[in-house]
C-alpha cells in the first residue's frame, strides 16, 4: 500500500520534490522552476501557444461602435505594426538629404555602390570625387581602375540601387538604407508579436527602435551595418516563423484522447518528420546576404543555426520524444544544415557575379586575373580560374580584416558600446549665426553634427534588460529570454575577439532589434503577468508608461545631434552628457 500510495505521487521519470538535486532546490530562491513543476495542459498549447485576443473595451469606451471596434480588434495584428513603421518611416525620410555632402564612411560605400552597378567591380576614384559629385550632381564619368577593398558587394549593391532611382546624390545614396530601416521596424513589430503572442509588446519592441538613435542615424546613412542589420532580423523572424509552422505540423501529428486533449506520444516525439521548411530555407538566403554584406554575419549564421537546432530539440521533448537529441540528429540537422549553410554559401557567390564576370585580362576586377598571373601552378589548378581568384581575394581580405590596427579618434572597445562610451561623430561643422540654419540672434557659432549614438535611456535600460532575459532563460527557461539573448550575443560578443583592431560603436547597430525586444520583454513584466491584481496593474503600467516616455523625450532631445540640425553651441555641450562623447 506504500509503495502504490508513493508511486502515485511521482511524476513519469522524475523525482519528489525532497528527492531532487541540492542544486536545483538552492536554485528555488532565484526563481528556478524544475522541469516537473511546468504548467500542464493541452500539448498544442505548449507547443503553438495561442495568441493573446486584444480587448475592443477600449475602442468602445471611446465611443466606437461594437462593429467597428471588432473591425479594429481584428486587423490590429498588422494596423498596430503599420502605424509604428509609419512614424518609423516619416522620421527616417524626413529631409534624408541632408546634409548634403558625403560623410564619414560614405565616401567608400556610395562611390562603390555606384561603380558597382556600372561596372560590376569598384574603381578607383579621384580624390576630389566627393566634391565633384556634389557639384555635377553625380554626372561624372565612371573610372574604369579596379580598387582595392574589404567588404563583399551586397551591401553595395542595395546602396547603388536607390542611386539609379533618385541619382548619385546623398538622398540616393541614402534611400535604400532608410527604406531598409523603416521596413526593420516592421519587422521587429511582426517578430515581437510573434514571440510575446502579444500585438502590444511586438509594437513596443517596434516602436523603441523607431526612437532609437542608432538605429535612427544608421537608416539615414549610406553604410553598410544598416544593410547587414536587417538581413540578420529578416533571418531571425524566418527562423520564428518556421518555429511556428514545424510545431503545428507536430502538434497536429500527436493524438487526440477520448476528452479531446492533445498528449505526449514518443513515437511521434521520437519519428516525426518535418520535411521541407521553406521559411528555413528563406532564412539561409538572408544569412547569405547578411554574410555578402559583411563577414561578421558568418557568426549570426553559426548562432542561428544552433539556436534553430535547439529549437528542434525542444519541441520533440514537448511532443514526448525519450531521445529528442537523437531524433534532431537523425531526421532534422541533415535539412537544417542544407537550407542554411550551402544555401548562404550559393547566395554569397552569387552576389559576386559582377566581379566574375568582368574581364580576366587585368580590366576587370581587382584581382580578377590572379589565377592566369601570380596564381598559375599548384595543387588547385584544376579549380576555374575565378574560384581560385575570388579565394585569394577572400584570403588577401582576411589578413586585412585580422591586422586592422590602425588608430582612429572614434574607435571604441566593445565593452564600452552597451553603455554607449563612445559615439562616432560623423558630420559636423560650426555655422555662423545666420547661416546653414544657425539662428541669426544665435549671439555664437552654432554646432551641426551628425553623432551615431544610441538612445541614452533605451541602452542604458537595456542593461538591466539582458540581465531579466538571462534570468528568464536561465531559470524560467524562457525560449524567447533564450532567442533574444542569442540575437544579442551573436552580434555582440565576436567583437571581443578583436579588442585590439579598429572597431566602433556603430556595429552594434546589427543586434540593437534584439535590444529592444529584451527592454519590451522586461517592460511586459512590469506591467505585470495574467492574473494580476488592479492594483499591480496599475503600478505596472505607471512605472512602464514613465519609462517609455522618458525613452521617447530623450529621442526627441538628442534629436538635433541625429540629424545635422544647427543649434547653439551652449545647447550643443548640454547634450554632451559624458566626456567621451566630445
Amino acid at each position: 500500500m506504500t509503495s502504490t500510495a508513493s508511486s502515485m505521487d511521482l511524476r513519469q521519470g522524475q523525482a519528489p520534490h525532497d528527492e531532487q538535486p541540492s542544486w536545483q532546490r538552492r536554485l528555488r530562491r532565484f526563481g528556478y522552476t524544475p522541469a516537473k513543476d511546468a504548467p500542464a495542459g493541452d500539448v498544442r498549447d505548449r507547443l503553438v501557444p495561442p495568441f493573446a485576443e486584444p480587448s475592443s473595451r477600449l475602442w468602445a469606451a471611446l465611443g466606437a461602435s461594437p462593429v467597428l471596434a471588432e473591425r479594429i480588434r481584428r486587423w490590429s495584428g498588422w494596423g498596430g505594426p503599420l502605424l509604428v513603421t509609419l512614424m518609423a518611416g516619416l522620421m527616417r525620410f524626413w529631409n534624408l538629404g541632408s546634409p548634403r555632402a558625403v560623410i564619414f564612411d560614405e565616401t567608400y560605400y556610395a562611390k562603390d555602390a555606384w561603380a558597382l552597378v556600372h561596372r560590376g567591380y569598384e574603381v578607383n576614384w579621384d580624390k576630389n570625387a566627393n566634391d565633384l559629385v556634389l557639384q555635377t550632381h553625380g554626372h561624372l564619368a565612371v573610372p574604369t581602375d579596379a580598387a582595392y577593398v574589404v567588404h563583399p558587394p551586397v551591401g553595395k549593391y542595395v546602396i547603388g540601387l536607390g542611386e539609379l532611382i533618385f541619382g548619385f546624390d546623398p538622398f540616393g545614396w541614402r534611400f535604400m538604407t532608410a527604406l531598409l530601416g523603416t521596413l526593420s521596424v516592421l519587422l521587429l513589430c511582426r517578430i515581437g508579436r510573434r514571440i510575446f503572442r502579444s500585438t502590444f509588446l511586438g509594437c513596443l519592441a517596434g516602436a523603441l527602435m523607431a526612437v532609437d538613435g542608432l538605429h535612427f542615424v544608421m537608416s539615414r546613412t549610406s553604410l553598410l551595418d544598416g544593410v547587414l542589420m536587417f538581413f540578420v532580423l529578416a533571418a531571425f523572424g524566418c527562423l520564428v516563423v518556421d518555429r511556428d509552422r514545424s510545431r503545428e505540423r507536430l502538434a497536429a501529428a500527436l493524438p487526440a484522447g477520448p476528452d479531446g486533449r492533445v498528449r505526449p506520444d514518443v513515437h511521434v516525439g521520437d519519428t516525426f518528420r518535418f520535411g521541407l521548411r521553406p521559411w528555413r530555407w528563406g532564412a539561409g538566403v538572408m544569412l547569405g546576404l547578411a554574410i555578402g554584406t559583411k563577414w561578421n554575419g558568418l557568426y549570426i549564421l553559426a548562432a542561428f543555426c544552433v539556436m534553430a537546432v535547439l529549437w528542434d530539440v525542444g519541441a520533440r521533448k514537448v511532443a514526448g520524444a525519450q531521445h529528442p537529441y537523437l531524433a534532431v540528429l537523425k531526421y532534422d540537422t541533415g535539412l537544417a544544415f542544407l537550407a542554411t549553410v550551402p544555401v548562404a554559401i550559393v547566395v554569397y557567390l552569387a552576389s559576386w557575379t559582377g566581379w566574375i564576370l568582368s574581364p580576366a585580362n587585368g580590366t576587370g576586377g581587382y584581382y580578377r586575373n590572379w589565377a592566369a598571373t601570380d596564381g598559375k601552378g599548384g595543387s588547385w589548378t584544376f579549380l576555374p580560374d575565378w574560384l581560385r581568384s575570388l579565394w585569394h581575394y577572400e584570403h588577401e581580405v582576411y589578413k586585412f580584416h585580422v591586422g586592422l590596427t590602425s588608430p582612429h579618434t572614434y574607435q571604441s572597445n566593445p565593452w564600452s558600446w552597451i553603455v554607449l562610451g563612445r559615439p562616432v561623430s560623423y558630420f559636423y561643422e560650426s555655422p555662423n549665426p545666420g547661416a546653414d540654419g544657425c539662428p541669426a540672434d544665435a549671439g555664437q557659432k552654432c554646432a551641426r553634427e551628425v553623432l551615431a549614438i544610441g538612445t541614452p535611456l533605451l541602452w542604458w535600460a537595456a542593461c538591466f534588460a539582458i540581465l531579466y532575459v538571462l534570468w528568464r532563460w536561465a531559470f524560467r527557461r524562457d525560449w524567447r529570454a533564450g532567442a533574444i539573448a542569442c540575437g544579442i550575443a551573436a552580434g555582440y560578443l565576436p567583437w571581443f575577439l578583436y579588442q585590439e583592431r579598429t572597431i566602433f560603436l556603430f556595429y552594434a547597430v546589427v543586434f540593437v532589434p534584439f535590444l529592444c525586444l529584451a527592454v519590451a520583454m522586461m517592460i511586459g513584466a512590469i506591467v505585470g503577468p495574467p492574473g494580476s491584481s488592479d492594483t499591480r496593474r496599475v503600478v505596472g503600467a505607471s512605472a512602464a508608461g514613465v519609462l517609455v516616455l522618458l525613452i521617447s523625450w530623450n529621442f526627441i532631445y538628442f534629436w538635433p545631434l541625429f540629424t545635422g540640425e544647427a543649434i547653439p553651441i551652449d545647447q550643443w555641450r548640454s547634450r554632451m552628457w559624458l566626456d567621451t562623447w566630445v
